[in-house]
């Protein structure tokens, strides 16, 4: 089984996303999330692809490390794109394109389906471009810290959190590798994963389940261990060998998702003639 997945990893390069401070592709991220949900209708989505595809060549990220990082959502995105071919009928009164048995097919089902996987390649393609790909688990960690730097004032463990946080992200992809790893020895020793029914490959899993939460454990141990070697002891009192400090492309980059937002509404007003309604 191949586990080649890209998400989560950290992709090395000196583009214009690369160079931004972490605290403002945070904070783009969570305006572009809200800018994919604003798209509702073909023209909103042609400009948010658009776009999307201008920031994967402004980042210099190779489209196969794109593609990589949709296999976890793969299934996601067929089922619910076959649950709206067969349950979206648009306005009423249209005429259906496929009438046969228990199966009715209307156009504007096939054109809501197609956007809605775009809506969940577009989310996960281009938060990844803003943020995990292009952005070291280092700078993420001090961005998140001193986006959250007010909590600390109510006693919230920001420092903690934050690293936290990092690590879970950073450890997706070591977790999904090794996950590959047993089950090649698995399957080596004569282990099936992908015959017979549901059931008996969901206990086939067991005892890959097993070997990956000892890894994990022992993972984790030899990362506190390391921890300890270079004398953490928490957030408090640390000092940062590169102090974050934002300039005028950092305020451009929000201010350009900003703007992306608001074209997105302008659109689904004046162009909602061919709106889906979802």
């Amino acid at each position: 089984m191949n586990f080649d997945v890209a998400f989560g990893q950290y992709c090395e390069g000196d583009s214009i996303l690369h160079r931004l401070d972490p605290r403002a592709k945070i904070i783009m991220s969570l305006l572009y999330i809200v800018d994919v949900f604003l798209a509702k209708n073909v023209f909103a989505f042609a400009l948010l692809t658009s776009f999307t595809v201008a920031m994967a060549v402004l980042s210099r990220i190779k489209p196969r490390i794109l593609l990589r990082g949709l296999k976890p959502v793969i299934f996601i995105m067929i089922f619910t794109g076959v649950i709206n071919v067969f349950w979206y009928r648009g306005a009423e009164g249209a005429k259906p394109l496929v009438d046969w048995w228990i199966f009715t097919i209307y156009p504007a089902g096939i054109l809501n389906a197609v956007l809605i996987v775009l809506r969940v390649v577009l989310l996960i393609a281009g938060t990844s471009l803003i943020l995990t790909y292009t952005t070291t688990p280092l700078a993420l960690t001090d961005g998140l810290e001193r986006l959250l730097s007010p909590l600390a004032k109510i006693k919230v463990p920001v420092h903690e959190f934050s690293l936290m946080m990092t690590i879970a992200l950073r450890f997706i992809p070591t977790l999904i590798e090794e996950t590959g790893k047993i089950m090649d020895a698995q399957k080596a020793r004569g282990a099936s994963f992908s015959e017979g029914s549901l059931v008996k490959r969901a206990k086939a899993l067991i005892p890959v389940l097993v070997p990956l939460f000892a890894s994990s454990f022992r993972r984790a141990d030899e990362l506190a261990v390391a921890m300890e070697c270079r004398c953490y002891r928490g957030g408090k009192g640390r000092t940062r060998m590169n102090v974050l400090k934002a300039t005028f492309k950092d305020f451009a980059g929000v201010i350009v998702i900003i703007l992306l937002g608001v074209s997105l509404v302008l659109l689904n007003k004046y162009t909602d003639a061919f709106a889906l309604g979802f």
